[in-house]
C-alpha cells in the first residue's frame, strides 16, 4: 500500500497513529515525523491530464 494514501487516511482520522505504523510496519515514533509534514490537497487529488497542443 502506498505510504501517502495511509499518511491521509490517519490525517482524515480514518485509522489511528498506532494503526497507521502498523500498516507501514514501523515505529509509532517514526510515524510521528511523517506525518508532521502536511500532504497537499494536489497530490491527494487526481492526476491531471496534459491538454495536447493543438495543430492548426
Amino acid at each position: 500500500m502506498d505510504k501517502r494514501k495511509v499518511i491521509a487516511a490517519y490525517q482524515r482520522g480514518f485509522i489511528t497513529i498506532k494503526e497507521c505504523a502498523q500498516i507501514l510496519g514501523i515505529d509509532s515514533m517514526e510515524i510521528m515525523g511523517m506525518v508532521s509534514k502536511p500532504i497537499s490537497q494536489e497530490k491527494l487529488s487526481a492526476p491531471r491530464r496534459r491538454k495536447q497542443p493543438v495543430n492548426s
